[in-house]
């Protein structure tokens, strides 16, 4: 079996300046790796709107980044507010984003809808009080 390359990014929260900055690596890094530019950009985007959703709602997170031969997953944990309603959260255009956030230009409520848009597999386990684990698959 090929090896696997594991990477592990602390997100921190509240830091819209170093949002994205997990998700700019992963790319850098794929890109080195020769990986298909389509695959490279549905990997950053979704990634990239994890780290915003980390930042805006749960104070920061953890990223760790799983690359196989035939697959990338991405794995987002927090110890945030969690997501009382997972459907609703999925809603394109719904948003619990404070406006001090959207005056910056996030918090449109399309981060969940796009993670599930540019991924081939999506799950998301959250409890209200404890926080949020996305787990991301891009097949590759």
């Amino acid at each position: 079996m090929a090896d696997v390359l594991k990477l592990h990014f602390d997100v921190d929260g509240d830091d819209f300046t170093s949002a994205g900055e997990a998700s700019a690596d992963v790319k850098k890094r794929l890109r080195l790796m020769g990986y298909d530019p389509e695959i490279i950009r549905r990997v950053s985007i979704a990634m990239y709107e994890g780290e915003i959703n980390m930042v805006i709602h749960a104070g920061g997170g953890v990223a760790d980044v799983s690359v196989y031969p035939d697959k990338i997953e991405i794995v987002l944990e927090d110890k945030g507010p969690g997501i009382p309603d997972i459907a609703l959260a999925m809603s394109e255009g719904f948003s619990t984003a404070p406006d001090t956030v959207r005056s910056l230009g996030f918090g449109a409520g399309m981060g969940l809808p796009n993670m599930k848009r540019y991924t081939d597999e999506l799950h998301i386990d959250s409890k209200v009080g404890e926080g949020t684990k996305v787990t991301m698959i891009v097949n590759t």
